[in-house]
Parts: structure tokens; C-alpha cells; sequence
């Protein structure tokens, strides 16, 4: 911060008459100003910023006051990540918080993946019925241009439901957090059906705000279920799918029912191979 020698003598040469005089907390930025009800200051990163404002009515006088910036300045964004496995809450932990930040005035967007057409494309939707419309993308880069860059400008919140289906979920996150200045809350699990980490999910921790981390109730024991269990035998890591084909489990049953599969699994190959040497 210059020395309020320098300021004044940066400032005064261009004042005919007594100004008000102030300086940003924030941005450490000394302006001044005719208008002594309303004021602004431009900040070094070209962010308006604006007081209300008591007079000072002398140069010498400097008034120190705390801002409210008119937009979000570089690095002021927040990402924070809803995990856990199926059936654990985490849409509707997302549209809670949606549904918050719209109530506080906020704009707000969500974006899902196309590949999830369980309930309609255009729709975010609950296990227990709630929705919210939402962005159906293939990728999260095109978004932007999706939006439209004014009501892009305008957003404030953006919600993602299924993340471990972006590829592109990290550079997202950091671009609209850090050099846009937003909200960004992710939803969507943290491991696949064998317990192994499901797409960019888990790569976003390490720049989220916060991590929340669902259970579920186990569909065996009714004890806290942290995995999610599938019942076939398909192997994709991609099976889009509901209660038909997975069930939140404890640690316990995700273990016995494993054991369970591979028995079964087993069964039936040597029975494949017993009917082929018997052909």
C-alpha cells in the first residue's frame, strides 16, 4: 500500500474541489469520489466494487470501509462434492442445496449427463419422485456455449448430478471456481460396483471446499451402507441403471455377496465346461 503522502500527491492534482477519499479493504485500492452517498472503486483485477458511504470532506482524511463486490473476483469461487454409493440421497442432497441457493436470490443451473435418461433427459430427477429442470451434456465443456456467454455471466450456482460420467469433471470444476468466480456442487459416486474409483470424481477433492460423504441403509441388515452392490453378472463399469440391479450394502454383505457371485460365478463355468466335454 503506497504511503498517504504518495496517494495524495496521485489524487489531489486532479481535485478542484474537497472529494471524498476512500480505500478498499479488500482490494488496498485508494479512489475517489464526487458522489459522497455512492461510491465505486475498480479494483487491479477490473472487478467494480461499491460502498455506501459516509462523507469525508478533506484529503488528508482517508475512510476505510469494507466492500461488497458486484461480482465474483478470481479465485472467490467454491467447489464442494456430494459422494456415496447408490441410493444414499445424493441428488436430492443436491437439489436441497440447489433449491437453497435459488431461495437466496442466486441464479442457478444444473447440468446431468446425457447418458442418464432413467427419467426423461431435460430433468434432474430423485429415487423418491422430486425434480428440477437441468442441461443434459455429453460433455461439461460445452456448457458455456449451451448457456450463451450473458446468461453465463449471470449464474452464480451450477450443480452437477452424476460427475463420474464427465470426463472433463477437474478442468471444469477449476475453471469455473477459480477463474469464474462460481459455486460448483458435484454429486455422483466415488466408487464403482467393485469398489474402485468411478471416473474424475475423486480427482476434485483435492481443489473442493468441502466433501460430504453419504451412506446409505443396507438392503441385507439395515445397518449403514457405504458401497453399492450389483446383482448381475454384467461387468461393465457403465450400467446405467436402478434397484433392478443395485443395492447399497454394508461393508459385511458388499463382502459375503461377492463371495456369493464368485461362487455362483464358478458353479456355472464348470457346469459350461462338464456340458461341452459331454457334446
Amino acid at each position: 500500500m503506497l504511503p498517504l503522502s504518495r496517494m495524495k500527491s496521485l489524487f489531489c492534482p486532479l481535485i478542484s474541489k474537497p472529494t471524498t477519499m476512500f480505500v478498499c479493504r479488500r482490494y488496498g485500492v485508494l479512489s475517489t469520489f464526487k458522489n459522497l452517498n455512492y461510491a465505486q472503486t475498480v479494483n487491479p483485477m477490473s472487478k467494480v466494487c461499491t460502498f455506501r458511504c459516509s462523507t469525508v470532506q478533506n484529503c488528508s482524511q482517508v475512510r476505510v470501509l469494507n466492500s461488497e463486490s458486484l461480482g465474483k473476483s478470481e479465485g472467490s469461487g467454491e467447489v464442494h462434492v456430494i459422494v456415496g454409493p447408490m441410493f444414499a440421497g445424493k441428488t436430492t442432497t443436491l437439489l436441497k442445496r440447489i433449491k437453497s441457493e435459488r431461495s437466496n436470490g442466486r441464479s442457478v443451473a444444473i447440468i446431468k449427463s446425457d447418458k442418464d435418461t432413467r427419467y426423461g433427459l431435460d430433468s434432474i430427477v430423485t429415487h423418491d419422485g422430486d425434480r428440477l429442470p437441468c442441461w443434459p451434456l455429453a460433455n461439461l465443456s460445452s456448457f458455456k456455449q449451451r448457456c450463451g456467454p450473458e446468461a453465463y455471466s449471470k449464474l452464480e450456482v451450477i450443480g452437477i448430478d452424476e460427475a463420474q460420467f464427465f470426463e472433463d469433471l477437474y478442468d471444469f470444476c477449476t475453471e469455473v471456481a477459480d477463474r469464474d468466480g462460481k459455486i460448483v456442487i458435484v454429486a455422483g459416486l466415488d466408487g464403482d460396483y467393485l469398489r474402485r474409483s468411478f471416473g474424475s470424481v475423486l480427482d476434485i477433492i483435492p481443489i473442493a471446499d468441502s466433501v460430504t460423504k453419504l451412506t446409505a441403509r443396507c438392503e441385507l441388515c439395515g445397518e449403514r451402507a457405504s458401497f453399492t452392490l450389483r446383482k448381475t453378472e454384467e461387468t461393465r463399469t457403465e450400467l446405467i441403471a436402478g434397484a433392478e440391479v443395485y443395492m447399497p450394502v454394508c461393508r459385511k454383505h458388499y463382502v459375503s455377496g461377492q463371495v456369493v457371485k464368485e461362487a455362483a460365478r464358478s458353479v456355472l463355468e464348470s457346469q459350461k465346461i462338464e456340458c461341452s466335454s459331454i457334446l
